[in-house]
C-alpha cells in the first residue's frame, strides 16, 4: 500500500510540469485564436483559416456558455484557458487528496483495528465536510439542490443542518449553519482522532 502511495506521489510530481507546459502552450494558442477572433490577424490569412478550422471547434462549447451568460464570443479563448487551468489544478488537487488517503489507509492498516476505526471516522467526517463545501458553492451559484450532482450533498448534510437551523437564527440572506456545522465536524475530528 505504501508503494502505491509513493508511486502516486511520483506520478503527481511528473504530471505537474506536464500540466504547466500544456497551460503555457494553450495560452499561446488561445492568444492567437483571440487575435484571429478580434481581427488583429487578417481573417483571410492561412493562420486565421487554420485556427478557424482546428481551434474554433474546440473552443465552441466555451463560446456558447460565454454567449449564454451575456459575454462576447471574442472572450471565449480566455475563458477556455481559465477552464483548462482550473481543470488542471482540480486534477492535481484530487490526485494529491487520493495520495493522502492512500497514505492514511496504509498507516491505519499498520496500527491495527483501532487505526482502521479512526480512519473510517476521519473519512466520514471528511466526506461530510466535502458535502458541506459542495452545498455552499452550489448556493453561491444558485444551482438547484435537486440536480443529481448536488443532491447527494443535500442528503448527507441536511440531517446536520436542519437541527442547527432551529437553534441558530438566520442573519438576513446569510445562512451560518454550514459554517457552524463545519466547525462542529472539525471539533469531532479532533476529539475522535
Amino acid at each position: 500500500m505504501q508503494s502505491l502511495a509513493n508511486g502516486l506521489v511520483l506520478f503527481i510530481a511528473l504530471l505537474k510540469p506536464v500540466f504547466f507546459g500544456l497551460a503555457a502552450l494553450l495560452s499561446v494558442v488561445l492568444a492567437i485564436d483571440w487575435l484571429v477572433r478580434t481581427r488583429r490577424i487578417n481573417a483571410f490569412s492561412g493562420v486565421a483559416r487554420f485556427f478557424r478550422r482546428t481551434v474554433d471547434p474546440l473552443v465552441a462549447p466555451v463560446e456558447r456558455a460565454v454567449v449564454r451568460a451575456g459575454g462576447l464570443p471574442t472572450a471565449a479563448p480566455w475563458w477556455a484557458l481559465v477552464a483548462t487551468v482550473l481543470g488542471g489544478i482540480l486534477v492535481i488537487t484530487a490526485l494529491e487528496y487520493v495520495a493522502g488517503m492512500v497514505y492514511a489507509a496504509a498507516n491505519a492498516a499498520g496500527a491495527g483495528p483501532s487505526g482502521l476505526v479512526r480512519l473510517l471516522v476521519a473519512w466520514i467526517i471528511g466526506l461530510l465536510q466535502i458535502a458541506l463545501l459542495v452545498r455552499v458553492i452550489a448556493s453561491w451559484f444558485r444551482i438547484s439542490e435537486y440536480r443529481k450532482w448536488i443532491r447527494w450533498a443535500v442528503v448527507l448534510t441536511e440531517p446536520i443542518l436542519r437541527p442547527l437551523r432551529a437553534i441558530i437564527p438566520s442573519m438576513g440572506m446569510m445562512d451560518m449553519t454550514p459554517l457552524v456545522a463545519w466547525f462542529l465536524l472539525s471539533i469531532l475530528r479532533r476529539i475522535f482522532l
